[in-house]
């Protein structure tokens, strides 16, 4: 089987006949939609709308797949020269687009006839909830100068910034027992069954960061710097307010589902406590423990092994996603291994245009990287979902973004733990979800504290490497209370996690707890239902690029600004925690 993806279904090479072709068409449409946009008409406004639209497809029609093909090289070689290369034109493509872009959405805001005009034109009409969120946009939108220098500017600035930490988090080696291992590498060992190895791979961790955190601690100051002017400049209120407009979420709905994760955060801090306890310690649990596995869950697994599990595991619940994850394994969806240059992580990336998705793990045998791969290629199956969209309506929000993904590795871990016979099984298992569950609730809410303390920060100055550690260690004690020992943190997280490093993406942090929950209520619904559960989820799943996030839950009959709601999922984690603590008592 493969080690690495098959990235020619896009291109075969950045110096390709197709590479080239496309590129110089993408050049010509640009151009046409930039003269178009510089002369909008007035009168007319259905016609003007309707060519506007026509010519933005053709151009999303292009510049995807040489986006995708540019960016997925230079995640599994950040020295490309030639893939980076290639992002920096496509970037001042776009920058160049950009006072275009400001003044289509200045005209859609100004069309007072909007709904009328929608009505009479079905390209409009399959375009509608773009073209309402446009007008919304509008009135955040400045001076089409001032847009277009913004976004010439972020090539240096924001886009830099970010590429400087990809760069350096993955070319940067950890001296491991005295040997150099990748950044990648040596965070895999924190789920190693040996206890030694735990520990010396967080301290060579550790010290691999502080190689770099002068470099990363310059690039994030810069970005929330960048962000926090903009959102003075757009009058758009506060940068999370920015993203929850992103995110065509309310404000209620954040509020009511960290109302209900604060609640709940004791109990996670039980199974942390009752873990450390099994580890032969009293107190929290030490940072280096938080990926100990426990009880018999300490199998090796092959890619092989992997691809026979989740193809067994998924055909019984919805045979398509399991057709799909066939293909995966068999067409080189997936690049599997870590390796210097390499990005560390998961992601997967839809790729419309071919009706495939690509997969970047750093698989290293765990029960957790079969999760893992659950979880990215349950982005695959949403993205399978919305891949005959019209080509302006394939972007879905955040929160929704990793809807299926975390319903997958629900379905893996309960049908593991239904499975299990041996209670020591079944507590390897347990514990194994709660890791997961743990990241989402206890550390995400870390990440969020932490990276709000950021922003605040970006008001009044810089923050240097030791502050920004502080504002981590801050932020850990509070999510993780007494679930954790409080000499033991990571200052660090704020170095290797990409989510803090985006201009246009802030607060990439609350979407996975929101994830985790709703799919939780999802799974809910699926064990009441059974299979007529499928067509609904497969809608809902269609649904997230032309619906507001709590338009899409309403198709579940979810109220998302209910706290009961996240309470009731959050009960189902609180279940699993007790059966933890019973477990645990008898091992």
């Amino acid at each position: 089987m493969n080690k690495e993806w098959d990235l020619s279904p896009l291109y075969r090479g950045i110096d390709s006949p197709e590479y080239r072709a496309d590129f110089a068409a993408l050049e010509n449409l640009a151009a046409q939609f930039n003269a178009f946009a510089a002369h909008l008409p007035e009168e007319d406004r259905g016609a003007v709308l309707h060519e506007a639209l026509a010519l933005q497809e053709q151009l999303e029609q292009k510049i995807g797949p040489l986006f995708e093909y540019a960016g997925l090289r230079s995640s599994v070689n950040t020295s490309d020269e030639a893939a980076i290369n290639a992002m920096a034109k496509l970037q001042k493509l776009l920058s160049d687009s950009s006072a275009a872009s400001a003044a289509l959405e200045a005209y859609v805001g100004r069309t007072e006839n909007l709904e009328e005009l929608i009505a009479a034109d079905p390209l409009l009409g399959d375009y509608a909830y773009l073209l309402q969120t446009m007008q919304d946009d509008a009135k955040y939108t400045l001076d089409e100068k001032v847009e277009e220098a913004l976004a010439k500017m972020n090539l240096s600035g924001g886009s830099a910034w970010e590429n400087l930490q990809s760069y350096l988090t993955s070319t940067v080696t950890a001296d491991y027992r005295g040997k150099q291992i990748p950044l990648s590498a040596v965070r895999n060992l924190a789920y190693d069954p040996d206890p030694a190895v735990r520990k010396d791979a967080y301290d060579a961790e550790v010290a691999c960061y502080a190689k770099v955190r002068d470099g990363v601690c310059f690039a994030l100051n810069s970005l929330k710097q960048q962000v926090t002017t903009e959102c003075e400049m757009r009058k758009g209120g506060s940068p999370l307010e920015m993203t929850l407009r992103k995110s065509r979420m309310q404000k209620s709905t954040l509020d009511a589902m960290i109302r209900a994760i604060e609640e709940y955060l004791p109990v996670f801090w039980k199974y942390l406590r009752a873990k450390a306890k099994m580890l032969g310690y009293e107190g929290g649990l030490k940072w280096w423990d938080l990926f100990a596995p426990m009880g018999k869950n300490t199998a090796s697994y092959t890619v092989e092994d992997a691809k026979t599990y989740l193809i067994d595991h998924f055909r019984p619940f919805a045979p398509d996603m399991a057709d799909m994850m066939e293909r995966a394994f068999d067409e080189a969806w997936i690049d599997f291994y870590p390796h210097a240059g390499k990005v560390g992580g998961a992601f997967c990336s839809n790729l419309a245009s071919i009706k495939q998705s690509r997969v970047l793990t750093n698989f290293d045998g765990a029960f957790g990287d079969i999760v893992t791969l659950a979880h990215e290629l349950g982005h695959a199956y949403h993205g399978m979902m919305i891949e005959n969209h019209r080509p302006l309506n394939l972007n879905y929000s955040m929160p929704v973004a990793e809807t299926a993904s975390t319903f997958n590795e629900t379905v893996v871990m309960n049908a593991a733990l239904a499975e299990a016979t041996d209670p020591q099984v079944k507590l390897g298992l347990l514990e194994s979800q709660l890791q997961d569950t743990t990241q989402i609730m206890c550390d995400i809410m870390s990440r969020y504290w932490f990276e709000t303390a950021v922003f605040e920060k970006a008001k009044e100055g810089f923050a240097f490497p030791d502050e920004l550690c502080r504002m981590m260690t801050d932020a850990q004690k509070r999510a993780y209370g007494d679930g954790l020992d409080p000499e033991s943190l990571n200052p660090y997280m704020w170095v290797c996690k990409s989510h803090y490093y985006s201009a246009g993406l802030s607060f990439y942090n609350f979407p996975y707890a929101f994830g985790g929950l709703f799919a939780a209520g999802l799974y809910a619904q699926y064990r009441k239902e059974g299979e007529a559960f499928l067509p609904k989820y497969r809608a809902l799943l269609k649904a997230t690029t032309v619906s507001s996030v709590e338009d899409v839950a309403k198709m579940a009959d979810i109220d998302l600004g209910d706290v009961n709601f996240w309470r009731s999922s959050l009960e189902i984690f609180k279940d699993r925690v007790d059966l933890f603590l019973e477990l645990a008592a008898k091992a």
